[in-house]
């Protein structure tokens, strides 16, 4: 492991153009469980399987039950940004790392005050009133029974891209570009198996791509640098 953090050390002081591109890998040390584990939200049991509660479909016909779930899983209030979030934001306010893009809905490289992060699939930190449109907070997501409603009497609806629903047109070209100038593409904590987001590490046309993820991703063969470990113990090596 010493090798590979000194080459991926190496990388970062030599690039002045990094995008760093996570997945649910990127929190589960701050204790939010990811998806696809052995222990993670996919392989619980509910009533209905978590692919179809977290899709559109379900949001508009058993709302009450999206939210029983949504309340009790994906409530990420209680977290803490981790050793990974703090790095980044450190990388950032040196002018290396120029944007931060994530499939996570958690707003936790927010709170580790990062500032340019692209959002692919959302955040738990914006809802709107299905009908007037009016922002709401997580607080108030969180600590309302039933289905949150406005004060217009609309339904209130949290900003994360749930299926079938289409990804965040501007977010997306943001993110695009920005893989599109950067040197060097750290992806970590991702199997990179969801599309669209798992495609976009095909518009990278630097020098540098580094894989960073406990388990292989079918994109291993392209990196330059492939490292199967924790985020945490390479971050905190960093």
């Amino acid at each position: 492991m010493e090798s590979n953090v000194e080459k991926l050390r190496k990388l970062i002081k030599e690039s002045n153009n990094i995008v760093f591109f996570g997945g649910a890998g990127v929190s589960t040390e701050s204790g939010i469980p990811d998806f696809r584990s052995k222990d993670g939200l996919y392989n619980q049991k509910y009533k209905y399987p978590p692919e179809e509660i977290l899709s559109h479909t379900f949001f508009v016909n058993k709302t009450e039950e999206f939210y029983e779930f949504y309340r009790e899983k994906l409530n990420s209030l209680k977290y803490e940004p981790n050793i990974t979030h703090l790095k980044l934001t450190e990388l950032e306010r040196q002018g290396k790392l120029k944007a931060i893009i994530t499939q996570n809905i958690d707003g936790l490289h927010q709170k580790a005050d990062s500032k340019n992060v692209l959002e692919l699939h959302g955040s738990v930190f914006r809802n709107y009133c299905m009908k007037c449109n009016k922002f709401y907070d997580a607080e108030f997501i969180f600590s309302s029974k039933g289905i949150p409603r406005c004060e217009c009497g609309g339904i209130i609806k949290p900003d994360v891209v749930l299926y079938e629903e289409s990804l965040n047109d501007n977010i997306l070209r943001d993110s695009i570009t920005a893989i599109q100038k950067a040197e060097l593409m750290i992806v970590a904590g991702t199997s990179l198996t969801v599309y669209p987001a798992s495609g976009l590490i095909n518009y990278f046309r630097g020098q540098n791509l580094v894989l960073i993820n406990r388990d292989s991703t079918q994109y291993d063969n392209r990196a330059n640098l492939v490292i199967n470990e924790s985020l945490g113990k390479i971050f905190e090596k960093l």
